[in-house]
């Protein structure tokens, strides 16, 4: 998984934000590419933390996270394609990589704009992979440190 934690979306905006601060009636959000800091009024901006951000399937929703890490993973074998990728190319990109996306849900106006957060994230070296902890290893802590006590 690709740990998307702080970075927020806002509706009519063409960037992304890391979260600095949350107060009783907004965000202080710093613009990625211009490090320039705002406050963000709730009442009058929609908020959209990328990590509760997912992708419609035909059985529930894939987290953005877990798209973003299939993405990485094949990065080196294939070329992610861009917003202005022809949108048969996009298609059959998330047809190959996202198999189980539903087809009528998820439209290519969404499917852009994902590749377009994901090559913005990628600029700024923000997909950052989380380790994956295998679940034997933590049993056999958990064992240890019974053992120790």
């Amino acid at each position: 998984m690709v740990l998307l934690e702080n970075i927020i979306a806002i509706s009519g905006s063409g960037s992304l934000f890391k979260l600095i601060t949350t107060r009783a009636n907004g965000l202080i959000l710093e613009e990625i590419g211009t490090e320039k800091r705002n406050f963000y009024a709730s009442r009058n901006t929609q908020f959209s933390p990328l990590e509760s951000i997912g992708i419609y399937t035909l059985s529930d929703n894939i987290p953005l996270s877990e798209v973003y890490h299939r993405f990485v993973k094949i990065e080196d074998q294939n070329t992610i394609p861009t917003v202005t990728s022809s949108d048969a190319d996009i298609r059959a990109f998330f047809e190959n990589n996202v198999q189980e996306y539903d087809r009528y849900r998820v439209h290519i106006k969404d499917m852009k704009k994902c590749i377009k957060w994901y090559h913005f994230l990628a600029k700024y070296n923000l997909l950052v992979v989380k380790p994956e902890v295998n679940k034997e290893k933590k049993i056999e802590e958990s064992e240890e440190t019974d053992e120790t006590k």
